[in-house]
């Protein structure tokens, strides 16, 4: 990578782009935190439909780095110096508090380090981590690649909220919620989009990414994707990853080439820009995926009334839609949990991840017993074959890692606010007939424990 601008559209796509901008994450948080007086009893440590996740215990001795009879440190990696985006390291406050008032697991507390890698300082805090955490969980960095031979090296297991480079998404010693990474995991987006939903989009669909690696990965395994569901890609294009000043020109191809879809692997705020040239046009696309990372207040309110003349639709991936939390026992859950220890937070979706990042650590851990340890917690996890974070997510099959995900659910962006889109959902807020398609193109490989000239053996 040349320069740091290079890397300015992964930052924005990748680092939780749509958490709360505030003072920064904390360096690090036993999870004592400060409830409302609503939560000063303590509470019970079940969480949705997972029973005793946290709790007292009698655990006595050290049984690993990072774990002490009394406490389990924990690492979590944000680009937060970058982003002052301070999503992960909110969560991690909030499952530490809300875990630790129920009696930590099995009696141990957990202390939660936030690792600042500031972008581009993943393998520093990765060394940091090796030294000094049990394990890493509920958090992720746009350029996490950088960290994972290190990661690997030092065998520490990995728990992440979001992955995003092809070294470290589905790499060993890691579980993760979001599937194998060697299938398309929009597929079934994808098919309800261009089969039913907008059957005539599919001959003229546009794709614009940032001029960065892991952007244009995206974009390439979006077009072989695309392609497999049966469109046609008639316009593609890379912005400026440094940004773009004046979008009209970017507006003028998709409507010279009659341009009726468009998938847009960027920075939101560009994407509102974009959209706002095209609005003022009057040129109107069926639809626009502007990708999970825009689900959230401030896509709203950059792209104010257009998006009601604009299809806006982001695929959640089968993590429950926060503004119908009342619809969902977790869900609501988790809202009330961060009124309680973080009221002035915004939950985002990469928040609801480490959430439940953090709650499959959690449970994994608590089934070690006394004798706490990387194989055992990393083991228990790898057991979970029908995870739902307690019913925060649709089921996703964690036996291993190269299994693609089921489910798929969707929603539309208006100036109101976020809302369902009609889907046809199949089981409860998700649709999950997804015909699965793995990729045939070479977009490099996760790395693995033999890759550093270690094996599971090796992990204790």
């Amino acid at each position: 990578m040349s320069s740091l601008a290079a890397t300015l559209a992964v930052a924005a796509l990748l680092a939780a782009g749509c958490g709360r901008s505030g003072s920064g994450e904390t360096e690090e948080s036993r999870g004592d935190g400060n409830p409302t007086k609503a939560a000063e009893a303590a509470p019970g440590g079940d969480f949705g439909d997972l029973k005793g996740v946290c709790g007292p215990g009698d655990a006595k001795s050290a049984s690993a780095q990072g774990v002490t009879a009394d406490t389990i440190k924990v690492g979590v990696f944000s680009d937060v110096g970058f982003t002052k985006k301070s999503e992960y390291g909110d969560t991690a406050k909030v499952f530490t508090s809300w875990c630790n008032a129920a009696g930590g697991i099995n009696g141990r507390k957990l202390v939660a380090t936030v690792r600042d890698s500031k972008l581009l300082e993943v393998r520093q805090r990765m060394i940091e981590s090796c030294k000094e955490d049990f394990a890493i969980a509920g958090g992720g960095s746009a350029m996490d690649g950088l960290g994972t031979k290190e990661r690997l090296s030092c065998l520490l297991p990995e728990f992440p909220a979001q992955t995003s480079m092809v070294q470290n998404n589905g790499s060993d010693l890691q579980v993760s919620q979001t599937g194998g990474s060697e299938y398309n995991r929009y597929a079934g987006y994808y098919n309800w989009l261009l089969k039913e939903a907008y059957p005539k989009s599919a001959d003229a669909i546009g794709i614009i990414s940032g001029d960065s690696p892991v952007s244009k990965v995206l974009g390439a395994q979006a077009e072989e994707g695309l392609k497999a569901a049966g469109g046609t890609i008639a316009y593609s294009d890379l912005y400026p990853a440094s940004g773009v000043s004046d979008w009209t020109p970017y507006a003028q191809a998709i409507k010279s080439k009659k341009v009726r879809a468009l998938v847009f692997y960027g920075d939101f705020t560009s994407l509102t820009k974009l959209e706002q040239v095209l609005t003022g046009m009057k040129y109107k696309l069926d639809w626009i995926d502007a990708n999970s990372n825009a689900y959230g207040s401030a896509f709203l309110k950059l792209g104010g009334t257009a998006l009601d003349y604009q299809n806006n639709l982001a695929d959640l991936n089968g993590v429950h839609p926060l503004e119908s939390a009342s619809e969902n026992p977790a869900t609501q859950q988790l809202v009330d949990v961060f009124e309680k220890y973080a009221p002035d937070t915004e939950i985002t979706l990469p928040g609801v991840r480490g959430f439940g990042a953090w709650l499959l650590f959690a449970k994994a851990a608590k089934s070690c017993g006394d004798d706490l340890t990387r194989t055992c917690v990393y083991e228990a996890a790898r057991k979970e074959s029908a995870w739902t974070a307690g019913g925060l997510l649709a089921p996703v099959n964690l036996t291993d890692a190269g299994i693609p995900v089921d489910c798929f659910n969707v929603e539309k962006a208006t100036s109101k606010g976020w809302e369902p889109a009609d889907f046809k959902p199949d089981k409860g807020a998700y649709r999950c007939d997804v015909e699965q398609y793995k990729y045939t193109g070479d977009y490099g490989k996760p790395l693995t424990l033999a890759d550093v000239g270690k094996s599971m053996d090796d992990v204790k």
